[in-house]
């Protein structure tokens, strides 16, 4: 028999709605106090959930409860499902076929129930298309209404903003992922854009969803509006079509347009400082090498206290500006704040009251509705006049602008204090959210509900007395209405206007006349309470929705507060100062730290490890036009890694607009930040860690300017020792090859020969990190100074490690025979430029001529 043969009208009903599903939507229906799921969808759930599979005319389903349904559906979404909804749209009636519809479909992308989110993290839905001109791309924050768009025609460019973004869902033109997966091998962007989708949630939509005149009505009608030029956009921006795509997408899940949208943003590569995806692993920017934010620099520097706050962060350290003017605005607000501590922190206290507004607006504005989020609304708006009042108490122009850009809006406060009760519940099916005393018709209709009550509980009282039974009680259910319970030890004392209902494994229910009629009466009322309750609601969110664009400005310019509040109590506790920056190509530093390690080494964890100490700082300069190459040397452990890496997350914090673990800093803006350290291979695409590293260091190569800022580590340890030197000598001076300037570089190594190039290329510097030698064994420093490191320690760090001692006995011994044989051959001075027509002859006559 056919899934759909001989099918009762729910079922046809069900079929109806599944089939104008998208392929693979679980379809959860609702059948009374449950949702059901049937045929594949009730197997696939039961795999994911855990839930009791069961039979229906044999076909299998299972079901969840209705008032737990969020939860589950988190977990579906999770596992990377798309879930229908299909929900009762009347109250069941004996003998008719309740009405259904469906009400929205959720992925992960597209939910917006606060169960399903992490309130700290930005929530994207990205879509994507590539063409001849470049990557178009168009991403969505639907819980905030973000919503943005960018087009480059180097796919370089876009990778570093979309990895930040760490979109929940992509949306992409069908076939668009196979295409740029069977590209050819030297198309390296595509291959990177196939990378980043291909562990990511990916939706295929029919192509004619991203043609640029469609995606540029569809944005127009939903942000009605006649024209995009208010918003900067040519309605002609291939952009626009992805966009389009975004918003279709998230009308056919919500089944209505999303009305939460208010403007779009063009997102400039140009104005940023850009990550590469490389970048933001080996830095941990967002998250650790453990996969966790514990670790990562948003953890360290992240001291918000709200929600909005901070997203804000998230989204700032993702895109850091190069206008010197918005870097130094941040800066200043930064320094005024902390240049009152007392009432920097009476301005967090009353920041950890103000609520989600953002999610909260769009979840209202998307009918999503319930009494908490009205709530927050009220909590919020009540510390609105405390904001204000501790602002003005700074000394400081920036304080001052802010206090002007949030917006006090009494009358909603007032409506919303004297509507709304103390204690909310999270469903407007339980009642009860609106304050007694607000409306007189709404407590009239209570009355009446509560003398029902009383009456019922009068009732159990008289017929215990006249029956004799003191055990008996008077109960409700969803499925019988009210009842007066007896147990089987006193059904001989049941009088005859008892009628019996049910019979239950501990006795009989029963209803009289008088109870019948009565539960009508208390139906009445509470259904009469309830509907006007759900009135004087809708009436409290039409009053909040009129003031949602006060309300969203006022949200935004609270978390910009938040976090700049933030970073000056990061800035007091840690000691941070405030650096210096213009458009120059320098990087000064004094007695810099790395913000992350820092904490750590101070940390109660490190403590109890016996591990807690002090950070040792140290000084960095570059220009790149004079010392533009660091050259780094030392043994394992000694604090290289640590050292470069601390430079450049000093000079993203600086660039953000925070104050930075520094005594003092200068720095010439940079326009990107390049990293290749650590070890990690890419077995999915048959890459080994040497290919990984030699696919990053070929972008930094083919991507760096002058203004960019690199770090690089161990460049070539991962093949043959001659091999390696070689591709690290010339990656060296490839980097040095401008004429009179260069990306300012740290270059930390143990390939001692590199450290000859000091004679041969005037804007390198050797460096190195200090030890000290006590009876064969070696203490770290820590301190980075001039000059190349004599020999690399190698042996003695591997003592350290607990090597047994033959084998280091062994290892010096062949060490001193090495060296003896002068094994290592020296290696030649850099290549002149072929317009110098330079030659250039080593004093050592065995030296490889490669000239």
């Amino acid at each position: 028999m056919s899934k759909e043969s001989k099918l009762t009208p729910m079922m046809e009903q069900y079929f109806e709605v599944k089939r104008g599903l998208p392929r693979d939507t679980l379809l959860l229906f609702r059948l009374g106090d449950f949702f059901e799921l049937f045929y594949d969808d009730a197997v696939t759930a039961s795999k994911l959930l855990g839930l009791t599979l069961t039979k229906r005319q044999n076909y299998p389903m299972a079901g969840i409860p209705f008032h737990a349904a969020d939860n589950y559906v988190g977990k579906l979404l999770a596992a990377g499902r798309k879930v229908a909804i299909c929900d009762q749209a009347e109250p069941a009636k004996a003998g008719k076929l309740v009405k259904r519809v469906l009400t929205r479909i959720l992925s992960p992308g597209t939910t917006l129930a606060p169960n399903q989110l992490d309130a700290q993290r930005n929530h994207y839905l990205c879509a994507l298309t590539t063409d001849k001109t470049g990557l178009h791309a168009a991403w969505l924050d639907l819980t905030t209404g973000e919503f943005r768009l960018a087009t480059d025609v180097r796919i370089e460019n876009l990778l570093p903003v979309l990895t930040a973004l760490d979109p929940a869902e992509l949306i992409l033109p069908e076939g668009e992922l196979a295409r740029w997966e069977a590209a050819p091998h030297d198309q390296t962007a595509l291959h990177a854009l196939h990378g980043f989708c291909r562990d990511r949630l990916c939706t295929d939509l029919p192509a004619y969803n991203f043609e640029t005149a469609t995606g540029t009505k569809t944005v127009m009608d939903t942000l009605g509006v006649l024209n995009l030029e208010g918003f900067g956009l040519s309605p002609t921006h291939p952009a626009l079509g992805p966009a389009g795509a975004l918003v279709y997408y998230a009308t056919e899940n919500l089944c209505a347009k999303p009305e939460n949208l208010r403007s779009l943003q063009e997102y400039r590569s140009a104005q940023t400082l850009l990550l590469d995806p490389a970048t933001l692993r080996n830095l941990e920017i967002f998250t650790s090498s453990r996969g966790t934010r514990d670790g990562s620099l948003l953890a360290a520097i992240n001291r918000t206290t709200t929600a909005a706050g901070a997203r804000l962060l998230e989204r700032w350290l993702g895109a850091p500006p190069l206008d010197l003017e918005e870097i130094r605005r941040r800066q200043q607000l930064i320094g005024e704040f902390l240049a009152e501590p007392l009432r920097l922190g009476e301005l967090h206290a009353f920041l950890d009251q103000v609520r989600d507004i953002p999610r909260i607006l769009g979840r209202l504005q998307n009918r999503l509705r319930n009494p908490r989020e009205l709530g927050g609304i009220r909590d919020t708006l009540r510390q609105i006049p405390e904001i204000q009042a501790a602002l003005a108490a700074f000394e400081g122009r920036l304080a001052t602008e802010y206090r002007e850009r949030i917006t006090d809006l009494p009358e909603l406060r007032t409506l919303l204090q004297s509507a709304l009760a103390d204690e909310l519940p999270a469903d407007l099916a339980d009642g009860n959210y609106i304050r007694a005393g607000h409306d007189a018709e709404l407590d009239r209709l209570r009355s009446l509900t509560t003398g029902n009550k009383q009456w019922l509980a009068e009732l159990e009282r008289t017929e215990q007395e006249r029956t004799g039974i003191k055990s008996l009680k008077v109960r409700f259910t969803n499925n019988f209405g009210y009842y007066i319970e007896v147990t089987k030890a006193n059904l001989h004392l049941v009088p005859e206007d008892y009628i019996r209902r049910q019979t239950t494994v501990g006795g009989e229910r029963y209803v009289t006349e008088g109870l019948r009629q009565k539960e009508k009466e208390i139906f009445h009322a509470e259904e009469n309470s309830l509907a006007r309750e759900q009135d004087l609601f809708g009436a409290l969110v039409s009053a909040v929705l009129a003031e949602a664009d006060s309300l969203a400005g006022t949200a935004d310019a609270l978390a910009e507060i938040d976090v700049l509040a933030g970073w000056a109590e990061l800035a007091r506790e840690w000691d941070y100062c405030r650096p210096e920056l213009d458009d120059g190509d320098e990087i000064e530093i004094t007695e810099g730290r790395h913000p992350v390690v820092e904490q750590m080494l101070k940390s109660p964890e490190a403590a109890a490890r016996g591990a807690g100490s002090a950070f040792v700082p140290n000084d960095t300069g570059l220009a790149g036009s004079d010392a533009q190459i660091a050259l780094i040397t030392g043994p394992n452990m000694a604090g290289k890694s640590t050292y470069i890496r601390q430079v450049a997350l000093i000079t993203l914090l600086a660039q953000i607009g925070c104050w930075v673990p520094a005594k003092a800093c200068r720095l010439g803006l940079v326009d990107r930040i390049f990293s290749r350290v650590g070890a990690s291979d890419d077995l999915a695409r048959g890459n080994s860690t040497f290919m990984v590293e030699m696919n990053e260091t070929a972008n930094i190569l083919n991507n760096a300017t002058d203004r960019s800022l690199i770090i690089l580590d161990e460049i070539g340890r991962g093949t043959s020792t001659y091999d390696g030197l070689a591709i690290a000598w010339s990656v060296v001076e490839h980097l040095h090859r401008g004429e009179t300037a260069g990306p300012r570089t740290l270059f930390a190594t143990h390939y001692q020969e590199l450290t000859q190039l000091e004679k041969h290329l005037p804007r390198l510097r050797n460096f190195s990190v200090a030890v000290k030698e006590w009876n064969d064994d070696i203490v770290f420093v820590r301190r980075v100074v001039p000059g190349a490191a004599d020999r690399s320690y190698g042996i003695q760090v591997a003592r350290l490690a607990g090597l047994p001692l033959s084998v280091i006995d062994r290892a010096k011994t062949i060490l001193a025979k090495l060296e003896s044989d002068d094994a290592v051959v020296a290696l030649p001075p850099p290549t002149p430029r072929p317009k110098k027509k330079i030659s250039v002859k080593s004093d050592d006559d065995s030296q490889l001529n490669l000239l």
